[in-house]
């Protein structure tokens, strides 16, 4: 694996063994990190995090990665930078690049990230956006090798909206590792057919299998995991709760759903999760459409079966091995 100077935008740009290749590192960086041995393999170095999202998990991985790596992090929030405002995104990657020795973007459009790479003369990172979510891809692949053993032929179930960044990148990511990757979602809320296809082509060499349903409890019958993602992406607006609700319901991960798959399925999700209504959002539309829950219930999130606070603590060694990959 070289991947010294080199971006990370989506998986797509990445072999199956560049991809491995990174897990190893991961779990290397990760047991070092258990362990108290120092690894402050990037030392000197600083990077730039560019946020027109907020976050928790991806500021909070990319601060401490870069912290242990030895490296200095700059935080650029929402109102933190004139980038696309009073400075065009090909003059902030010059400039960044001029004092930094890595951009990190979370945000919008994916061609944002691709314009802040094409002109920054050191590496950029995907972050999160509206298309693409690497970094969590990465986490997922991690969580699954730690908690199943292995990654080739285990059959991943993504429910709900699958149009959007972690449907697509979930299924990239089981392309290029050998998974089996179901998308169950109401019909017209499937990947793109053209990043379709691409994966169909990839799993042709992999051994993977991608395919589609709309009935949960047939989709999830022989899953090894559920994985699903919060009903309304962000940054959309308040107004499509209404026909989301009404469309996703019926695939809401709960604890029937769970027995329908196989005893040792694990359940992930990406997180924030609306498992209850300890948060503003999930009270504001739990009590609006008389939901306890929305995307799964508290029961399933707090099950021995959910993994989601193991995958979100992999966020930062993953995220730690791509910049130690492309900057050590």
């Amino acid at each position: 694996m070289d991947l010294k100077g080199k971006d990370f935008l989506t998986l797509l740009d990445l072999s199956t063994e560049e991809i491995k290749g990174l897990l190893d590192l991961a779990a290397e960086l990760k047991a070092k990190k258990k362990q108290g041995i120092p690894h402050r393999l990037c030392e000197g170095k600083n990077i730039a995090l560019i946020f027109e999202k907020t976050s928790t998990r991806t500021r909070c991985a990319f601060e401490v990665a870069a912290s242990d790596l030895g490296m200095g992090s700059t935080y650029l929030g929402p109102t933190g930078s004139q980038i696309g405002i009073k400075e065009s995104i090909a003059d902030t990657a010059r400039v960044l690049a001029g004092m930094y020795d890595a951009i990190e973007y979370r945000g919008f459009g994916q061609q944002i990230v691709e314009e802040l790479a094409e002109y920054s003369k050191v590496p950029v990172y995907n972050g999160l956006t509206n298309e693409f979510h690497p970094t969590q891809i990465l986490a997922d692949m991690l969580t699954i090798q730690e908690t199943l053993g292995k990654l080739q032929g285990v059959h991943l179930v993504f429910m709900g909206d699958a149009r959007y960044n972690m449907g697509r990148s979930l299924m990239v990511g089981c392309a290029k590792l050998g998974l089996h990757f179901t998308a169950c979602s109401p019909e017209g809320y499937f990947p793109p057919e053209d990043l379709t296809n691409t994966c169909k082509e990839i799993a042709a060499e992999t051994g993977a299998v991608i395919d589609f349903a709309s009935d949960p409890y047939e989709a999830v019958k022989d899953a090894d995991v559920i994985y699903t993602d919060i009903w309304v992406s962000m940054g959309e607006p308040e107004e499509v709760w209404d026909e989301r609700i009404r469309l996703m319901k019926p695939y809401q991960v709960n604890a029937e759903l769970m027995a329908h798959a196989k005893d040792s399925c694990i359940f992930m999700h990406c997180l924030p999760s609306y498992h209850d209504l300890k948060t503003a959002i999930g009270k504001k539309v739990g009590e609006k459409y008389g939901m306890s829950a929305l995307e799964v219930t508290d029961d399933v999130f707090e099950s021995e079966r959910s993994v989601v606070f193991e995958e979100a603590e992999n966020r930062m060694h993953t995220i730690k091995a791509v910049i130690a990959a492309t900057l050590s």
